[in-house]
């Protein structure tokens, strides 16, 4: 889903490396939160895990429970079965007690201890008297039955005693749990793993459901990435979703109001400038007049004409500046593509801008324009009026600013290794460098850094690296700044070989990017 285009607008504004890498590092030092679908994700997540594991806490209980009473109440019936049996046994007066109990332990697991005239007897040697909680053998030699869990040898154990009065006697039996507590582990486990698998699957779902919510977003992202690039005339269609008429609606009216304030801004600017045409024209030529009467002129009135004709020509080419960007902010700016060597276009532009002698010949520079390895051959479609431009103006801003001219470079990117796709100028100057704080700024327009103000003869407009950027951005390229390895800085500018057709497409669908 691509965004409309106005007739002449020109592609997406590329963004100059020194404002990617200032707001690079404005977001590098904040603290970031995460994002609002990982947050959807991480909420199902956790409803998830505390479902799960609400869920496999009861079972888990509920089914410890469940299997404890029914092996409890087994082992009742056992126990007491086997206390009939040895009371009836201790009856007789030729029983021996020793075969009696190891006749009535026949359940794997199970121990039995039996107490009879003061003396104790057991099955196993491991469990006897000490092995039986004192609380449980007090209870039951008290003529009470009961019954206990604990611990022997680190493994749970139930004894169940019962009171034999009849006989004088007291029958307890041990029953070992190994069994039950191993398959509580295997429980415990299982549901672990299903409370694991559910917590997956609701981050799973919640991944897929936050996609889903935030899709139409991306409709709504790429309008406004494209809004941000120039192309003011961009919409969204909600596609007859009710859900999103509303926010398309607001989403286009906001983007109505910015373009038509926009527009007007430009046309106010346009008209201005216009309207200052004539005046600029008329006081031209009485300068042209007063130029040619300047024998005949006192000392002073020939310095107020110098300063006049320096005001006037900086207000003349501000005037020519304005009118340029205001035909690039009304989205009228075309291009006219011509095939050309760029390392020849640069020498050109370079040997324009030379110095004015006093006899009006342009004097040669005193830099040479460099052409880097790789260039032979190589062609650049490109506007010649705007590309010359380009150069003129980095030409200038350095030597008004930053004490003239050092290197110009012409080069290809990538270097080598790859074919390549765009061509570079670099341009170096004298100065002391630009300070971080200012270098995102130094493309806006009327900015003149810490010389705004000034009325120096001969001074830029500060329209001139505005211009820069966007003759360089109707071209598909960019621009940015940096500082040169000795001292100063650099100005880089980065054209493709063949500039990105303008093509119409049409509205972004957010219920389309919903589906």
């Amino acid at each position: 889903m691509d965004p409309t285009t106005a007739s002449g607008s020109g592609p997406d504004l590329q963004v100059d490396s020194a404002r990617a890498h200032a707001s690079w590092t404005h977001r590098v030092g904040r603290t970031h939160r995460p994002g609002l679908r990982a947050r959807v994700t991480l909420t199902f997540a956790i409803g998830a895990f505390g479902l799960s594991a609400l869920m496999a806490g009861i079972t888990y209980f509920v089914a410890r429970q469940t299997f404890l009473a029914e092996r409890t109440s087994a082992d009742q019936r056992q126990a007491f079965a086997n206390a009939a049996l040895v009371q009836n046994s201790l009856r007789s007066p030729v029983t021996r007690i020793t075969q009696l109990i190891e006749s009535v332990d026949t359940v794997p697991g199970s121990r039995s201890v039996l107490r009879t005239g003061n003396q104790w007897y057991a099955t196993s040697i491991s469990v006897g008297q000490s092995a039986i909680p004192a609380e449980e053998r007090n209870l039951v030699l008290s003529g009470t039955p009961g019954s206990q869990l604990f611990t022997l040898s680190d493994a749970p154990h139930l004894v169940i005693g019962v009171p034999l009065p009849a006989v004088h006697a007291a029958y307890f039996e041990v029953f070992s749990l190994d069994e039950l507590a191993s398959t509580l582990r295997t429980l415990a486990v299982a549901l672990a793993a299903a409370a694991l698998v559910t917590t997956v699957a609701g981050a799973a779902v919640g991944r897929w459901a936050s996609s889903r919510a935030l899709r139409p977003l991306a409709g709504l992202t790429d309008a406004a990435v494209a809004i941000a690039g120039g192309r003011l005339d961009t919409r969204v269609d909600a596609a007859d979703d009710a859900d999103l008429e509303e926010l398309a609606a607001a989403f286009n009216q906001m983007t109505a109001n910015l373009q038509e304030r926009i527009e007007r801004e430009a046309r106010f600017t346009s008209d201005v400038s216009h309207e200052l045409r004539s005046p600029l024209t008329t006081l031209t030529a009485t300068v042209s007049v007063l130029e040619r009467h300047r024998g005949q002129m006192a000392p002073r009135a020939q310095s107020a004409l110098d300063l006049l004709d320096g005001d006037l020509r900086r207000f003349t080419r501000m005037v020519d500046d304005l009118l340029e960007i205001s035909r690039f902010d009304a989205g009228s700016a075309e291009l006219s593509l011509d095939e050309v060597d760029p390392g020849e276009l640069v020498r050109q532009a370079v040997a324009a801008s030379g110095p004015v002698g006093d006899d009006g010949v342009r004097g040669p520079v005193s830099y040479p324009v460099e052409i880097g390895p790789g260039m032979e051959g190589l062609r650049l479609q490109v506007d010649k009026r705007r590309f010359e431009r380009v150069v003129a103006n980095l030409l200038e801003n350095a030597s008004f600013y930053a004490g003239g001219v050092t290197k110009v470079l012409v080069e290809r990117w990538p270097l080598a290794g790859v074919p390549a796709t765009s061509v570079r100028v670099i341009v170096e100057d004298h100065g002391p460098g630009i300070p971080d704080s200012e270098r995102d700024q130094l493309f806006e327009r009327f900015y003149r850094g810490k010389r705004a103000g000034q009325r120096e003869s001969g001074q830029g407009t500060g329209l001139g690296l505005s211009l820069v950027a966007e003759h360089v951005r109707l071209h598909g390229g960019r621009v940015w700044s940096e500082d040169a390895s000795g001292g100063g800085t650099r100005f880089i500018v980065e054209l493709p070989l063949r500039p990105p057709s303008l093509t119409a497409t049409k509205p972004y669908s957010i219920a389309e990017a919903a589906q």
